[in-house]
């Protein structure tokens, strides 16, 4: 696979995954934390604001792969 490709490939994949996690995350808060206090709304928000990085290190990672050398 080309590099420019993987490239586009990743940049499609990130996009989708903030995309794809904002809205999941925004449909869970709106659907069980509307009684909750503001303590608790901040604590989520912080939290899951963070933990999208770590799918998205996963595609980075792969980004940063070498492809592998043809022998010859």
């Amino acid at each position: 696979m080309s590099i420019r490709l993987k490239k586009l490939i990743g940049m499609f994949l990130l996009v989708a995954l903030v995309i794809v996690y904002a809205l999941v995350a925004s449909i869970f808060a709106v659907a069980r934390l509307s009684e909750s206090g503001a303590w608790v709304h901040f604590l989520f928000f912080l939290l899951s604001g963070l933990l999208w990085v770590l799918p998205a290190m996963g595609i980075i990672k792969w980004l940063m792969l070498e492809p592998p050398r043809s022998k010859g």
